[in-house]
Protein backbone atom coordinates (compact mmCIF):
# COMPACT_ATOMS: atom_id res chain seq x y z
CA UNK A 1 0.00 0.00 0.00
CA UNK A 2 0.99 3.76 -0.92
CA UNK A 3 1.19 6.58 1.89
CA UNK A 4 2.73 8.87 -0.84
CA UNK A 5 1.25 10.80 -3.81
CA UNK A 6 2.94 9.84 -6.92
CA UNK A 7 2.20 10.94 -10.48
CA UNK A 8 -1.09 8.80 -11.35
CA UNK A 9 -2.02 7.23 -14.47
CA UNK A 10 -4.95 8.10 -16.09
CA UNK A 11 -6.60 4.98 -18.44
CA UNK A 12 -9.40 5.37 -20.86
CA UNK A 13 -9.47 1.82 -22.29
CA UNK A 14 -11.81 -0.32 -20.80
CA UNK A 15 -9.98 -3.12 -22.27
CA UNK A 16 -6.44 -2.00 -20.99
CA UNK A 17 -7.49 -1.41 -17.44
CA UNK A 18 -9.40 -4.54 -17.39
CA UNK A 19 -5.62 -6.06 -18.70
CA UNK A 20 -4.11 -4.51 -15.70
CA UNK A 21 -6.23 -5.67 -13.34
CA UNK A 22 -6.38 -9.06 -13.94
CA UNK A 23 -2.23 -8.70 -13.92
CA UNK A 24 -2.90 -7.04 -10.39
CA UNK A 25 -5.01 -9.87 -9.12
CA UNK A 26 -2.45 -12.77 -10.74
CA UNK A 27 0.22 -11.36 -8.89
CA UNK A 28 -1.84 -11.40 -5.56
CA UNK A 29 -2.66 -8.08 -4.86
CA UNK A 30 -6.22 -6.79 -3.88
CA UNK A 31 -7.91 -4.08 -5.37
CA UNK A 32 -10.20 -0.73 -4.55
CA UNK A 33 -12.33 0.67 -7.11
CA UNK A 34 -14.28 4.25 -6.03
CA UNK A 35 -16.10 4.72 -8.39
CA UNK A 36 -17.21 8.72 -9.30
CA UNK A 37 -18.72 10.80 -12.03
CA UNK A 38 -16.31 13.40 -10.92
CA UNK A 39 -15.82 16.97 -10.07
CA UNK A 40 -14.70 15.59 -6.95
CA UNK A 41 -14.83 16.65 -3.08
CA UNK A 42 -13.96 15.81 0.55
CA UNK A 43 -16.82 13.21 0.20
CA UNK A 44 -15.11 11.51 -2.72
CA UNK A 45 -11.44 11.97 -1.50
CA UNK A 46 -12.47 9.94 1.70
CA UNK A 47 -13.41 7.25 -0.28
CA UNK A 48 -10.23 7.33 -1.91
CA UNK A 49 -8.14 7.37 1.72
CA UNK A 50 -10.22 4.20 2.44
CA UNK A 51 -9.16 2.06 -0.31
CA UNK A 52 -5.79 2.87 -0.17
CA UNK A 53 -5.53 2.03 3.31
CA UNK A 54 -7.31 -1.16 2.72
CA UNK A 55 -6.14 -2.50 -0.98
CA UNK A 56 -3.08 -2.67 -2.59
CA UNK A 57 -4.10 -0.95 -5.44
CA UNK A 58 -6.43 1.63 -5.77
CA UNK A 59 -8.82 2.84 -8.83
CA UNK A 60 -10.82 5.89 -9.00
CA UNK A 61 -13.31 6.11 -12.05
CA UNK A 62 -14.32 9.00 -13.40
CA UNK A 63 -17.30 8.89 -15.66
CA UNK A 64 -20.19 11.07 -16.17
CA UNK A 65 -22.56 8.28 -17.48
CA UNK A 66 -25.29 9.33 -19.64
CA UNK A 67 -27.35 6.28 -19.18
CA UNK A 68 -28.06 6.91 -15.66
CA UNK A 69 -29.90 10.28 -16.78
CA UNK A 70 -32.97 11.26 -18.02
CA UNK A 71 -34.54 13.79 -19.97
CA UNK A 72 -33.46 17.24 -19.47
CA UNK A 73 -31.72 16.73 -17.05
CA UNK A 74 -27.76 18.18 -15.95
CA UNK A 75 -25.96 15.43 -18.22
CA UNK A 76 -24.60 18.06 -20.43
CA UNK A 77 -23.56 20.78 -17.80
CA UNK A 78 -22.29 18.46 -14.61
CA UNK A 79 -19.31 19.26 -13.95
CA UNK A 80 -15.90 18.00 -15.87
CA UNK A 81 -12.37 18.71 -14.61
CA UNK A 82 -10.69 15.77 -15.04
CA UNK A 83 -6.92 16.93 -14.27
CA UNK A 84 -7.61 18.74 -11.24
CA UNK A 85 -9.80 15.72 -10.03
CA UNK A 86 -6.63 13.18 -10.81
CA UNK A 87 -4.47 15.44 -8.69
CA UNK A 88 -6.79 14.80 -6.00
CA UNK A 89 -6.64 11.44 -6.61
CA UNK A 90 -3.10 11.22 -6.64
CA UNK A 91 -2.59 13.20 -3.47
CA UNK A 92 -5.17 11.03 -1.80
CA UNK A 93 -2.76 7.95 -3.05
CA UNK A 94 -4.70 6.25 -5.64
CA UNK A 95 -2.30 4.71 -7.89
CA UNK A 96 -5.01 4.44 -11.28
CA UNK A 97 -7.96 6.96 -12.72
CA UNK A 98 -10.33 5.14 -15.27
CA UNK A 99 -11.43 7.99 -17.21
CA UNK A 100 -13.47 6.50 -20.20
CA UNK A 101 -15.26 8.38 -22.76
CA UNK A 102 -19.36 7.21 -23.32
CA UNK A 103 -18.06 5.98 -26.54
CA UNK A 104 -15.34 3.82 -24.91
CA UNK A 105 -18.07 2.78 -22.73
CA UNK A 106 -20.94 2.10 -24.88
CA UNK A 107 -19.22 1.69 -28.67
CA UNK A 108 -22.77 0.40 -29.75
CA UNK A 109 -26.20 1.51 -27.96
CA UNK A 110 -26.85 -0.25 -24.75
CA UNK A 111 -29.48 -2.75 -24.85
CA UNK A 112 -28.75 -5.01 -21.86
CA UNK A 113 -29.55 -3.75 -18.74
CA UNK A 114 -29.45 -4.77 -14.96
CA UNK A 115 -32.95 -3.57 -13.24
CA UNK A 116 -34.35 -3.97 -9.34
CA UNK A 117 -38.16 -3.90 -10.01
CA UNK A 118 -38.58 -3.59 -6.46
CA UNK A 119 -36.99 -0.53 -5.90
CA UNK A 120 -36.31 1.08 -9.15
CA UNK A 121 -39.22 2.96 -9.24
CA UNK A 122 -39.56 4.02 -5.47
CA UNK A 123 -38.13 7.54 -4.36
CA UNK A 124 -35.79 8.62 -6.57
CA UNK A 125 -36.99 6.33 -9.10
CA UNK A 126 -40.23 7.63 -9.10
CA UNK A 127 -38.98 11.34 -10.33
CA UNK A 128 -36.41 9.67 -12.28
CA UNK A 129 -37.51 6.26 -13.85
CA UNK A 130 -34.37 5.19 -16.04
CA UNK A 131 -31.95 6.51 -12.97
CA UNK A 132 -30.86 3.13 -11.27
CA UNK A 133 -31.19 0.75 -14.45
CA UNK A 134 -28.37 3.43 -15.47
CA UNK A 135 -26.80 2.81 -12.22
CA UNK A 136 -26.84 -0.44 -12.11
CA UNK A 137 -25.87 -1.39 -15.41
CA UNK A 138 -22.57 1.15 -14.96
CA UNK A 139 -21.66 -0.24 -11.86
CA UNK A 140 -21.81 -4.06 -13.38
CA UNK A 141 -19.71 -2.74 -16.22
CA UNK A 142 -17.21 -1.07 -13.81
CA UNK A 143 -16.84 -4.21 -11.92
CA UNK A 144 -15.85 -6.54 -15.11
CA UNK A 145 -13.78 -4.08 -16.14
CA UNK A 146 -12.07 -2.93 -13.35
CA UNK A 147 -12.31 -6.24 -10.93
CA UNK A 148 -12.02 -4.98 -7.66
CA UNK A 149 -11.91 -6.66 -4.03
CA UNK A 150 -13.56 -3.93 -3.04
CA UNK A 151 -15.44 -0.90 -4.29
CA UNK A 152 -16.72 2.07 -2.28
CA UNK A 153 -19.48 4.13 -2.29
CA UNK A 154 -20.87 6.99 -0.15
CA UNK A 155 -24.27 6.51 2.32
CA UNK A 156 -25.30 9.76 0.99
CA UNK A 157 -26.96 8.27 -1.84
CA UNK A 158 -28.22 5.50 0.25
CA UNK A 159 -31.06 3.94 -2.34
CA UNK A 160 -28.35 4.08 -4.93
CA UNK A 161 -26.09 1.87 -2.43
CA UNK A 162 -28.68 -0.52 -1.24
CA UNK A 163 -29.03 -1.28 -5.10
CA UNK A 164 -25.77 -1.76 -5.83
CA UNK A 165 -25.24 -3.92 -2.77
CA UNK A 166 -28.11 -6.09 -3.79
CA UNK A 167 -27.10 -6.59 -6.99
CA UNK A 168 -23.34 -7.60 -5.73
CA UNK A 169 -25.62 -10.45 -3.83
CA UNK A 170 -28.02 -11.90 -6.40
CA UNK A 171 -25.54 -11.61 -9.53
CA UNK A 172 -22.77 -13.33 -7.18
CA UNK A 173 -20.03 -10.60 -8.07
CA UNK A 174 -16.80 -11.12 -6.21
CA UNK A 175 -16.67 -8.01 -4.56
CA UNK A 176 -17.39 -6.18 -1.23
CA UNK A 177 -19.23 -3.13 -1.31
CA UNK A 178 -18.27 -0.72 1.32
CA UNK A 179 -20.50 1.99 2.10
CA UNK A 180 -18.55 5.08 3.72
CA UNK A 181 -20.32 8.02 5.92
CA UNK A 182 -21.75 11.36 4.88
CA UNK A 183 -19.20 13.85 4.33
CA UNK A 184 -21.11 17.31 5.51
CA UNK A 185 -20.16 20.67 4.97
CA UNK A 186 -19.97 23.06 8.34
CA UNK A 187 -23.78 23.72 7.94
CA UNK A 188 -24.62 20.31 7.99
CA UNK A 189 -25.38 20.09 3.99
CA UNK A 190 -24.23 16.84 2.26
CA UNK A 191 -21.41 17.15 0.48
CA UNK A 192 -22.40 16.53 -3.39
CA UNK A 193 -21.04 17.98 -6.73
CA UNK A 194 -24.29 19.54 -7.43
CA UNK A 195 -23.54 22.09 -4.47
CA UNK A 196 -22.01 24.30 -6.94
CA UNK A 197 -25.30 24.51 -8.90
CA UNK A 198 -26.42 26.55 -5.51
CA UNK A 199 -26.48 29.73 -5.11
CA UNK A 200 -24.72 31.56 -1.82
CA UNK A 201 -28.34 32.29 -0.64
CA UNK A 202 -29.78 28.73 -2.02
CA UNK A 203 -26.76 27.08 -0.76
CA UNK A 204 -26.88 28.80 3.09
CA UNK A 205 -31.01 28.20 3.05
CA UNK A 206 -30.01 23.98 2.14
CA UNK A 207 -28.89 23.77 5.35
CA UNK A 208 -32.48 23.35 6.35
CA UNK A 209 -32.42 20.20 5.06
CA UNK A 210 -29.87 18.11 7.81
CA UNK A 211 -31.31 20.53 10.41
CA UNK A 212 -35.07 18.49 9.58
CA UNK A 213 -33.70 15.21 10.00
CA UNK A 214 -31.92 16.25 13.08
CA UNK A 215 -34.91 17.56 14.74
CA UNK A 216 -36.49 14.71 13.36
CA UNK A 217 -34.42 12.07 15.07
CA UNK A 218 -34.46 14.48 18.11
CA UNK A 219 -37.97 14.09 18.40
CA UNK A 220 -38.09 10.27 17.82
CA UNK A 221 -35.47 10.25 20.78
CA UNK A 222 -38.43 11.38 22.94
CA UNK A 223 -40.63 9.51 22.07
CA UNK A 224 -42.34 10.46 19.20
CA UNK A 225 -42.74 7.14 16.80
CA UNK A 226 -45.42 8.68 13.90
CA UNK A 227 -44.05 8.79 10.46
CA UNK A 228 -46.57 10.96 9.56
CA UNK A 229 -45.74 14.09 12.17
CA UNK A 230 -41.88 12.74 12.05
CA UNK A 231 -42.06 13.62 7.68
CA UNK A 232 -43.99 16.99 8.71
CA UNK A 233 -41.25 18.47 10.94
CA UNK A 234 -38.85 17.49 8.16
CA UNK A 235 -41.09 19.46 5.35
CA UNK A 236 -42.08 22.15 7.32
CA UNK A 237 -38.07 23.11 8.27
CA UNK A 238 -37.06 22.55 4.46
CA UNK A 239 -40.01 24.76 3.21
CA UNK A 240 -39.43 27.46 5.74
CA UNK A 241 -36.12 27.73 4.29
CA UNK A 242 -37.24 28.40 0.41
CA UNK A 243 -37.23 24.35 -0.36
CA UNK A 244 -39.59 22.15 -2.25
CA UNK A 245 -39.95 18.91 -1.19
CA UNK A 246 -40.11 16.39 -3.62
CA UNK A 247 -40.33 13.39 -1.24
CA UNK A 248 -40.12 12.26 2.30
CA UNK A 249 -40.23 9.10 3.44
CA UNK A 250 -39.03 7.15 6.32
CA UNK A 251 -38.41 3.17 5.29
CA UNK A 252 -36.69 -0.01 6.75
CA UNK A 253 -33.13 0.39 6.56
CA UNK A 254 -32.58 -3.23 5.63
CA UNK A 255 -35.04 -3.35 2.84
CA UNK A 256 -35.89 0.33 1.78
CA UNK A 257 -39.54 -0.97 2.21
CA UNK A 258 -41.55 1.63 3.64
CA UNK A 259 -42.73 1.34 7.76
CA UNK A 260 -45.82 1.80 9.41
CA UNK A 261 -44.48 2.73 12.24
CA UNK A 262 -40.85 4.43 13.41
CA UNK A 263 -38.08 1.85 14.99
CA UNK A 264 -34.44 2.00 15.45
CA UNK A 265 -34.18 -0.10 11.82
CA UNK A 266 -35.76 3.02 10.18
CA UNK A 267 -34.36 5.49 7.67
CA UNK A 268 -35.15 8.61 6.56
CA UNK A 269 -34.93 8.94 2.97
CA UNK A 270 -35.45 12.62 1.35
CA UNK A 271 -34.64 14.68 -2.21
CA UNK A 272 -35.94 18.50 -2.32
CA UNK A 273 -35.12 21.29 -4.58
CA UNK A 274 -33.54 24.75 -3.77
CA UNK A 275 -33.55 26.63 -6.83
CA UNK A 276 -33.14 24.39 -9.41
CA UNK A 277 -30.72 21.87 -8.10
CA UNK A 278 -32.05 19.15 -6.61
CA UNK A 279 -30.29 17.66 -3.79
CA UNK A 280 -31.05 13.86 -1.34
CA UNK A 281 -30.16 13.66 1.94
CA UNK A 282 -31.23 10.65 4.34
CA UNK A 283 -30.80 9.95 7.90
CA UNK A 284 -30.70 6.70 10.45
CA UNK A 285 -32.81 7.06 13.24
CA UNK A 286 -30.56 5.08 15.19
Amino acid sequence: MRNNAKKIKIIRSPLALQKFSQKMLAQGKSIGLVPTMGALHKGHISLVKMSVKNNDITIASIFVNPTQFGANEDFAKYPRRLLTDAKLCSEAGADIVFAPQPKDMYPLPLQTFIHNPALETLYCGKYRPTHFAGVLSVVAKLFNIALPSRAYFGEKDFQQLHVIRKMAFDLNFPVKVIGAKTIREKSGLAMSSRNEYLSPKERAAASSIYAGLLEAKKRYAQGEFSVAKLKGIIKEKIERAGGKIQYVEIVDKRDLMPVASVSPKSVILLACHFGKTRLIDHLCLI
